[in-house]
């Protein structure tokens, strides 16, 4: 009996202590709206200061949140009502406490009024978003920007979006018989599932690399179609790039060449790097998201691998994961968990906690990170991605995709990169839903965000 309660005793302690803090912090718990009735729900802004959700205390006494940007910032910052989302629910409780002045808080609740919630501040750099947010203008798709070395989230756009100061109207379209279709709560960034098309080649590559010392060697005469594995794959345009060596097989984004290549790779050892790679296993990202998906290993038909090699198939994948493998490219092979929020702030401006960057875990060699960034700046040089970023005062690393997602030859757009390839400074994930029809490439879209990057 002693003994059990000096474990009890203990464990009571321990909470006291160390768990207190994480239970009640957690988005799931309820009790955290109790706090409402004494603290004005805190502030929500950017890295550099921009406001993006507010508690505005109107004449009756009643508060209503505020989202000054619309729907700019909408899937990153989420909504407080029907559940919450995003910054919203992650942060709830750090947005319901209060850390003001000592005196002020008393003097307040002895006059019965409430005090002033802390401040959330996001790594979310409102330059960026709002780049991100024109240059997808009214096209749906998705948008991340990320610092490799750092894990800051700088910018997360998703389109279609909504305006979270009208959440009743929205969740009323939602879930009426006309909106039940609708996916403008998706937030395509971290959720979405699309076909990573040429993006793909990238680990397809590094797997040919791993295999193959001699990869120097490889030779291979583009006549732009041919069978593999009694499987058709033909280079985008019908195009004929000749004969292109593994370097110009990425840069010129060569099918082909990749289906040759492809059904050489070890399968077994193929689907150890998409796992490796975080296929079909969760993401160091505490927000809601979507796992991507790779079918393929020893076991598979091997007519399913001249698609799968160049990123079409049944692989699939998140913009927020495929960042997440450039900027593990980008960092030396050190792959960086993701964050959004950077620290809480107090009424007054003083800082109550930080958010420090976290690395994840090494997914690839250093010498193979140098060798794959060697390769894309190929693309960007004299490939695929040439005509955007050829002659840019920064230098890009990075690598073009265009997915069909139906049987008619329908496609999506990817681009996804580096900049300032020697010491990299951001990564950027884009995906351009219908590009057949719109022709907004995700290299375009790249371009004005790292032109506005490098514009301050």
């Amino acid at each position: 009996m002693v003994a059990l309660y000096l474990c009890l005793f203990g464990y009571i302690v321990y909470f006291t202590a160390v768990d207190a803090d994480s239970v009640i912090a957690n988005s799931r718990n309820k009790r955290q709206d109790s706090f409402a009735d004494v603290v004005i729900r805190g502030d929500i802004v950017t890295s550099d200061g921009e406001v993006v959700a507010t508690t505005i205390t109107n004449d009756d006494g009643t508060e209503t949140r505020s989202y000054p940007h619309g729907d700019m910032f909408a899937h990153a910052i989420g909504y407080n009502s029907y559940g919450r989302s995003g910054v919203e629910l992650d942060m709830n409780f750090y947005l319901l406490r209060s850390h003001m002045n000592i005196f002020k808080r008393v003097k307040n609740e002895l006059q019965g009024e409430k005090n002033m919630g802390d401040t959330v501040v996001t790594t979310l750099d409102y330059d960026l978003q709002k780049a991100a947010y024109e240059a997808l203008g009214n096209n749906k798709g998705a948008v991340i920007v990320m610092e490799p070395d750092t894990g800051k989230i700088l910018a997360m756009v998703s389109k279609p979006s909504f305006d979270p100061n009208r959440m009743d109207e929205v969740w009323n379209e939602v879930h009426s018989e006309e909106g039940k279709d609708s996916t403008v709560l998706l937030n395509r960034t971290t959720q979405g599932l699309y076909a990573p098309g040429s993006t793909f080649k990238v680990i397809t590559l590094l797997e040919y690399l791993r295999e193959n010392p001699d990869y120097e060697n490889y030779s291979y005469d583009c006549t732009s179609s041919g069978a593999f594995n009694h499987i058709s794959i033909h280079c985008s345009s019908e195009k004929a790039h000749g004969t292109v060596n593994i370097r110009d097989s990425l840069a010129k984004s060569c099918n082909t060449s990749f289906a040759n290549i492809g059904i050489t790779l070890d399968m077994g050892r193929y689907r150890e790097l998409a796992d490796e790679l975080l296929f079909n296993n969760e993401l160091p990202y505490d927000g809601v998201y979507t796992q991507s998906k790779f079918v393929l290993d020893q076991n598979s038909n091997p007519e399913e691998i001249p698609q799968t090699v160049i990123g079409q198939g049944k692989t699939q994948i998140t913009p927020l994961h495929n960042a997440l493998i450039m900027a593990s490219i980008a960092n030396g092979g050190v792959m960086m968990k993701p964050y959004l929020v950077d620290s809480v702030e107090n009424a007054d401006g003083a800082n109550i906690e930080k958010f420090k960057s976290k690395s994840y875990r090494t997914v690839m060699e250093p010498e193979e990170s140098a060798l794959l960034t060697d390769m894309l700046v190929g693309v960007c040089q004299y490939g695929t991605a040439a005509r955007y970023f050829s002659g840019t005062s920064y230098s890009v690393a990075g690598k073009t995709g265009t997915a069909e997602y139906d049987n008619e030859g329908n496609c999506n757009s990817w681009f996804v990169g580096f900049s300032n390839v020697e010491d990299p400074d951001i990564v950027v994930s884009v995906i351009v839903e219908d590009y057949t029809s719109n022709q907004l490439s995700g290299m375009k879209v790249a371009k004005q965000i790292f032109d506005v990057y490098y514009s301050r």
